[in-house]
């Protein structure tokens, strides 16, 4: 009976140091509160424009927000823009290299921690899909190891940079270059955009992407701030 009473008191005991370790926080021993992940908002958004209705090449006057520099990375063959399936989109068909477009924010950085992630309108054909790529405050491009690639109609997709693993990129043939690496510096990325790692099969049945709208949720970091940052 002592055996019980004592086993019970014990386990009353163990009971109590739990509950008072749990209900600690951090901070001189106060109540610790549950913080919900914060879901960053819209950081910018790319819905293309041109002059006249059909096809036309993609250049920098085809960006429709002017808060935005549009870089093309072609080494070989032509970006075109189309309204063929639906809304005005990128069409890779004529890229006879791989291809990639990137977006830089003229007034800030972009932080893509936490909730961060971007969201593609896509169809593709073939084998072809759609990788999101950044470039860092220090210059390395990097490409994510998740892909889009819808081939029944134009969906619209989401990819969180959180769950991203990363390979270089070499943005001049734009290729991947050494190892993957699970995680990168995403506290201040200069440009964001999508790369299309396969040659477009031309006009016609085949191989290649359509993207429309881009749209980018993060946390803007000033780059006014790291200059002075860098000065002082």
């Amino acid at each position: 009976m002592l055996h019980r009473i004592a086993r019970t008191l014990e386990l009353m005991s163990l009971c109590l140091i739990t509950s008072l370790a749990w209900a600690q926080g951090p901070n001189n021993g106060q109540r610790g509160e549950f913080h919900p992940p914060v879901r960053p908002g819209l950081l910018f958004k790319e819905g293309w424009q041109q002059p006249a209705k059909g096809e036309h090449p993609l250049t920098s006057q085809s960006n429709d927000n002017p808060n935005l520099d549009l870089e093309l990375h072609v080494p070989s063959g032509q970006l075109m823009l189309e309204d063929e399936q639906g809304p005005l989109a990128v069409w890779t068909g004529l890229c006879a290299s791989p291809c990639a477009v990137a977006f830089r924010d003229k007034t800030d950085f972009a932080d893509l921690g936490g909730l961060a992630r971007i969201r593609f309108s896509v169809k593709t054909a073939g084998f072809h899909h759609i990788r999101p790529i950044v470039k860092l405050a220090d210059g390395t491009w990097w490409v994510g190891d998740q892909a889009i690639g819808t081939t029944a109609d134009r969906l619209v997709s989401e990819i969180s940079f959180a769950e991203l693993r990363w390979i270089k990129l070499d943005i001049r043939r734009v290729v991947t270059v050494g190892n993957l690496v699970d995680r990168i510096d995403l506290s201040k990325v200069d440009e964001i955009g999508f790369a299309d790692l396969m040659p477009g099969s031309g006009h016609g049945p085949g191989g290649y992407s359509v993207v429309g709208q881009v749209e980018v949720y993060g946390l803007a970091v000033p780059r006014a701030a790291r200059a002075r940052a860098a000065r002082d």
